[in-house]
């Protein structure tokens, strides 16, 4: 079962020199896609653990159809179901805002860790819409991991583009959480179509019918 890491483990010792990735999003509510990046993270990048950070809310989202954020916690807890995804409430903890402000923080908290980003093909093709972007790339290595749909788009997408001689070979993956920021990977591993939209929307339509019937 997956535990949340508390602020004091941050600046603990424990974390000395171990790999994690760092997987943020609202996840209203958590789904096999978020497990299917944390799996292949672990594996494709030898990372010890993986956390989500559950936001408390995503700036980029409207707040109307977020569930509470004790909801999504319990959603990403019941999804994770494994010994190394930690689910974690740190940003709230930490009271950050955007991913940028997040990593700072953890990069002065955890000096010893080696953190990865990660994220969803589809995320790198929105991502010059997140606050302060660049310094999240220059901050910490990113995984890239594909998504149905994304591919193409993610590989040409402005960001890609302009850090496209900081990306590494697939084959150096498992050496990205040592290498100086920037340095990215792309990952194609039989990805999952499954996100929370879609799945709130077969929420809303399985209560519509049965409030219907």
């Amino acid at each position: 079962m997956s535990s949340t890491p508390s602020s004091g483990l941050l600046g603990s010792s424990l974390l000395g020199g171990l790999r994690i990735g760092l997987l943020g999003g609202s996840f209203n509510p958590a789904h096999d896609g978020h497990r299917h990046i944390s799996m292949v993270a672990l594996r494709r990048l030898g990372l010890h653990q993986v956390w989500w950070l559950v936001s408390p809310q995503n700036p980029l989202k409207p707040e109307q159809g977020m569930a509470p954020f004790a909801d999504r916690m319990e959603s990403a807890l019941a999804m994770a179901q494994h010994p190394a995804i930690r689910v974690s409430d740190i940003e709230t903890q930490l009271g950050t805002r955007y991913t940028a402000d997040t990593i700072r923080q953890l990069a002065v908290r955890a000096p010893t860790a080696r953190f990865v980003w990660l994220m969803g093909a589809d995320n790198l093709v929105s991502l010059p819409r997140w606050h302060r972007w660049t310094t999240i790339i220059e901050s910490m290595p990113v995984a890239v991991i594909a998504r149905p749909g994304y591919s193409l788009k993610a590989r040409l997408s402005p960001a890609a583009t302009r850090y496209a001689n900081r990306q590494i070979p697939v084959e150096q993956a498992s050496q990205l959480a040592a290498m100086q920021a920037p340095a990215w990977v792309f990952i194609e591993d039989q990805p999952t179509a499954q996100s929370s939209t879609q799945i709130r929307r077969q929420i809303g339509a399985a209560w519509h019918k049965a409030s219907t019937a």
